[in-house]
């Protein structure tokens, strides 16, 4: 039942003939996963409190930090360098008291996401990253729940509801294998401008709230891109894939796997592809303790410029992995190289061009400057 104060609080609610009492009823009833708080997942989460849906669930086991203000709206600067789930459920119960936000201070994985996703309603993806959005299908079509997908990108974003079991398609019928690593850029590399995933994450959950309320027809087949410069919207139709091993005819894919080993991001299964062994790597401890004698090699940085000025490893050389197809005549070929970025995906990627144009010694800086930062050096801003 409704209070008097949220009477009063969803007064504008009432006055559409769409949604009234019984509408606000089930929007406090209802419960939504947000998986992710950051640039998708706050916009979207605050939007669900505002809007009252009574149970919201927010998986993340991330920091905030200052370079995350520009987008994720939930997190103010007095949270900076606190947990990402706590500045969240401040900001949502601030928002609206009345909505029961429940936190799950983990990484959502194969381990733990059936288990968490099967006390929501509905799952919200607000991840930037291909083995989570995989896993979030998977897991919300294992359980027959809708997935709310959104990504964004520079200027540009894109939404769409995947739930085979309402007669859509899954994230695998548009998108069957994913990408190369490396190959897509992620929003620290490429950018994005703040105000993006505030429009992108409003979308998911306007979403959110139609499913509940069966308010409208949602994206079922039909993926929604939005342009910022050219302010305009197109609609993409999405077939069901028969052939689909997940949703299709025939599944072959009836429980949760290796997200990391299936988008190719687990560096032991990584190889060199003019050889059959295991491409080398070192941990970051390592590093240092060579670097503390006398390495015999060079150190290679290839992230992007801007994140290069705000943290990097002292005595590195700087190639951006775009260039090195052009720029890798600069480097030596008779010194080992060890290659990092910033989290081990984009050091691989310029591991294996490097082999290709005659490079041999080639080790990966496994975690990238992010693991130097959190074991070696805690005092780098965060890049």
């Amino acid at each position: 039942m409704l209070t008097p104060e949220e009477h009063q609080r969803y007064a504008r609610h009432y006055s559409l003939p769409e949604i009234g009492t019984k509408g606000q009823e089930k929007l406090k009833q209802a419960s939504v996963l947000c998986i992710g708080t950051g640039g998708l997942g706050s916009p979207a989460a605050l939007y669900l409190a505002a809007a009252g849906v009574g149970r919201i669930g927010l998986v993340d086991d991330d920091q905030v930090e200052l370079s995350n203000l520009q987008r994720q709206i939930l997190h103010g600067e007095s949270w900076v360098g606190k947990d990402k789930l706590e500045s969240a459920k401040a900001r949502l119960k601030e928002t609206n008291p009345h909505v029961e936000v429940e936190c799950h201070k983990t990484q959502f994985s194969a381990s733990n996401a059936l288990s968490i996703a099967s006390q929501y309603d509905i799952l919200l993806d607000g991840t930037d990253n291909f083995p989570t959005r995989y896993l979030s299908n998977d897991t919300a079509a294992i359980l027959k729940k809708p997935n709310i997908y959104g990504s964004i990108f520079r200027f540009e974003g894109q939404i769409s509801v995947f739930a085979p079991h309402l007669g859509g398609p899954c994230y695998r019928c548009m998108l069957p294998e994913p990408p190369d690593p490396g190959s897509v850029p992620s929003c620290a590399e490429a950018g994005v401008l703040g105000v993006l995933p505030g429009i992108i994450g409003s979308l998911q959950a306007m979403e959110a709230i139609k499913l509940i309320l069966q308010l409208g027809e949602p994206p079922l087949g039909k993926l929604v891109h939005y342009d910022a410069p050219s302010t305009s919207f197109r609609s993409f139709r999405l077939r069901k894939d028969p052939q689909c091993p997940l949703c299709g005819d025939e599944p072959s894919i009836t429980e949760l796997i290796d997200y990391q080993e299936f988008c190719g991001l687990n560096p032991a299964s990584s190889t060199n592809p003019s050889s059959t062994h295991t491409m080398p790597s070192i941990t970051v401890t390592e590093l240092q303790t060579l670097l503390s004698t006398q390495l015999n090699g060079t150190l290679l940085d290839v992230r992007m410029p801007h994140e290069v000025a705000a943290a990097k490893i002292e005595s590195s050389m700087h190639i951006p992995l775009a260039d090195i197809p052009v720029r890798h005549t600069e480097l030596p070929k008779d010194q080992t190289l060890y290659v990092y970025c910033k989290g081990g995906v984009r050091s691989q990627k310029a591991i294996l061009q490097l082999a290709e144009l005659g490079y041999t010694e080639l080790i990966n800086v496994t975690g990238g400057i992010d693991a130097w930062r959190e074991e070696i050096d805690p005092s780098l801003p965060p890049a």
